[in-house]
């Protein structure tokens, strides 16, 4: 397992890395600085609200479907059927509520134009991470990795073409940056459908009532806790667009800030899609986990620690070699997500062993209580504050989450960090911070320098841990 999840981890990040940055700095990025921070900020708003009900067409199912695919892989031929005539109909019921909600916030037509596109986008979106969930409980980490990157690589070529060769001759719009990614998310499902059913046989489709709800009734209870993450992680950017005066412009602000930590989120993501079923089948056969946690830790922790510093003390440098516009609107909000990230990344390792483990009442209830904290925080900080008020109270939600959780991990599965470890990460952090704090920035080859120093770091601090990585990889992956 500890060979799986290393072996899947470097084929994801390495795509990950070739693709991803790209899209999301050289394309998303330089859209925002064409369309301006006011229209690009209807779009972010927009999105996030897309975002905040995406699990009433999901409710769970792919948690449920990696973890049962995993440990009954002779399960997904029959459940692919029955289970894609029931998305479609959890697609209408998630269309009508968010129309609804919609229109009770007062959007206009055109914003509603907007997000009716968005809509379908998130149904998209669902149906390939349906698809992935196979792949994932599979254990086929190579086939994920190609579709996890597939509508990026797409979306770069033809937003490539529209903004540095304008064919078109005219301003680039944001309509089309939503038209386009509706195509390049089409023609991923397309794509993965094929692969899925090359792999697992062609299903019949059928509805079945008895089965839908028996699914529901099983995956209610991580569709609960994804809805309630999703809230706390997504509100923030629809209540600075409704709450604050000049809500738009403070949205773009805050779409600024929040780009580098959502595209560092897409990084550790993957630490989670891969650690899911891996934790699923070790804990079903009652395995001990203790390795293959310290391992995940260390390198995303680790890293996360590295990042966060040296975002925060170049944070104006970054951010200018981002954007054209706003950098001092955007940047405070920016070095408080980057500390948040920390939280945020601490949350995706034992959030999803506690998750794998069926903790769920856990999870539900204290990210029940994190939304509590984020949206009265949110409701009082940005009407003054705007965006850098959303990013304190996503600060605060995230670090106050996460702590629990270790805590709680700590106490039931006897993980009592040794003296060496907690070591390890604390002479770590005073490193970096040191190398910060005493050389300052000026070009892209010292950030570069920095953050090769950092990675160097993590190897002298051993939490890379060099022979056992040899050992590991000196065996063929499975």
């Amino acid at each position: 397992m500890q060979r799986k999840f290393l072996s899947g981890l470097v084929l994801m990040l390495v795509l990950n890395l070739l693709i991803k940055p790209l899209a999301i700095f050289g394309i998303d990025a330089e859209i925002q600085n064409r369309v301006g921070a006011e229209s690009y900020g209807i779009y972010f708003s927009l999105l996030s609200f897309s975002f905040l009900f995406n699990i009433l067409m999901d409710f769970g199912i792919n948690n449920f479907t990696t973890k049962r695919v995993a440990q009954q892989p002779e399960v997904a031929t029959s459940y692919l059927g029955r289970m894609l005539v029931f998305r479609f109909i959890l697609f209408i019921f998630y269309a009508i509520v968010s129309y609804t909600i919609a229109l009770i916030l007062g959007w206009d037509s055109y914003e509603l134009y907007l997000l009716s596109f968005l809509v379908f986008n998130q149904f998209l979106v669902t149906l390939i991470a349906y698809a992935r969930s196979h792949f994932s409980g599979l254990l086929l980490f190579k086939t994920e990795a190609f579709i996890s990157i597939l509508d990026r690589f797409l979306l770069i070529l033809i937003c490539g073409a529209l903004i540095y060769m304008p064919i078109t001759g005219h301003t680039f719009q944001i309509e089309w940056f939503i038209w386009i990614q509706t195509l390049c998310y089409g023609i991923t499902v397309i794509v993965a459908a094929i692969l899925l059913l090359k792999k697992i046989g062609k299903p019949k489709l059928a509805f079945r009532p008895t089965f839908s709800y028996a699914v529901i009734r099983k995956s209610v209870p991580y569709a609960l806790l994804i809805l309630l993450m999703m809230i706390y992680t997504r509100v923030d950017s629809v209540m600075i667009e409704r709450l604050h005066w000049d809500g738009k412009a403070q949205a773009g602000y805050y779409a600024q800030g929040f780009r580098l930590f959502d595209a560092l989120f897409m990084f550790a993501m993957i630490f989670s899609g891969l650690l899911y079923p891996l934790f699923s089948k070790m804990l079903a056969a009652n395995e001990s986990i203790k390795i293959l946690l310290g391992s995940a830790t260390k390198l995303l922790i680790g890293g996360t620690i590295a990042l966060t510093i040296i975002a925060c003390f170049n944070s104006e440098l970054i951010l200018g070699w981002i954007y054209d516009n706003n950098i001092y609107e955007s940047e405070k909000a920016f070095r408080m997500l980057m500390v948040g990230f920390v939280g945020m990344s601490v949350n995706l390792i034992f959030g999803t062993l506690l998750t794998a483990d069926g903790s769920l009442k856990f999870l539900n209830i204290l990210s029940a209580i994190g939304i509590l904290v984020n949206i009265a925080m949110n409701a009082y900080l940005i009407p003054k504050y705007g965006a850098n008020g959303a990013a304190f109270a996503t600060l605060i939600t995230q670090c106050s989450v996460s702590l629990t959780q270790v805590v709680y991990c700590v106490y039931r599965y006897s993980l009592i960090p040794s003296l060496i470890q907690i070591v390890q990460f604390v002479g770590y952090t005073v490193s970096v911070f040191l190398l910060c704090y005493f050389i300052e920035v000026e070009t892209v080859w010292m950030f570069l320098a920095i953050c090769a120093s950092a990675f160097f770091g993590l190897i002298i601090f051993r939490l890379i841990d060099m022979k056992q990585l040899k050992l590991i990889f000196s065996k063929v992956p499975e």
